[in-house]
């Protein structure tokens, strides 16, 4: 049995936010039976996260405040994309940004939508190994604390409830089931 082709074909929209971080469209759209559907999408450039293995068993993640959440999260480092920016370059300059380390070695793995729903945003995943300490500089907007945890142990954290970062879950995830 041939199955239905699943698409949504763009009639008409607007910007209707334009915001440091990202922009919000209300478009109405068509869907594969006709019909028209309102949809509204976050528009954001893209991030990188990075594991920072340190090669002993143990991890590198920032702990952080976040707002919108009113606590305290565990993440691996990540950032946005800046404008042109390639992810792998942001891969580097965040993990030297937000750790201080350098990677001798910076391996893609994946990418994910973390929430195709309601935005664009696409998350590239890389490991960062044969790493150089060095200073931490994170932006003028972030205050960050290092953790140094066990594969393990952060898991551990996932099954408590602690650890709800999406793109630190498949970060994780994809760590413990392809590579360590």
């Amino acid at each position: 049995m041939k199955q239905a082709r699943l698409q949504e074909t763009f009639l008409r929209g607007k910007q209707v936010f334009d915001g440091r971080l990202l922009q919000v469209h209300r478009d109405v759209v068509a869907l594969s039976d006709g019909h028209e559907e309102v949809r509204e999408i976050m528009r954001h450039p893209g991030a990188s996260v990075i594991i920072p293995d340190l090669g002993d068993g143990r991890l590198v993640l920032v702990r952080q405040f976040r707002y919108a959440l009113d606590r305290e999260t565990l993440e691996f480092p990540a950032g946005r994309l800046d404008p042109g920016e390639d992810p792998e370059t942001c891969a580097k300059r965040e993990l030297a940004e937000e750790t201080g380390y350098q990677a001798g070695k910076l391996d893609f793995l994946l990418k994910i939508h973390p929430a195709p729903g309601y935005t664009d945003e696409l998350i590239y995943i890389y490991r960062a190994s044969e790493m150089t300490a060095g200073k931490a500089h994170p932006d003028s907007d972030e205050e960050l604390f290092t953790v140094e945890i066990t594969v393990d142990e952060l898991v551990e954290k996932l099954q408590q409830g602690i650890l709800t970062d999406s793109k630190t879950i498949n970060a994780l995830l994809y760590y413990r089931c392809f590579i360590g």
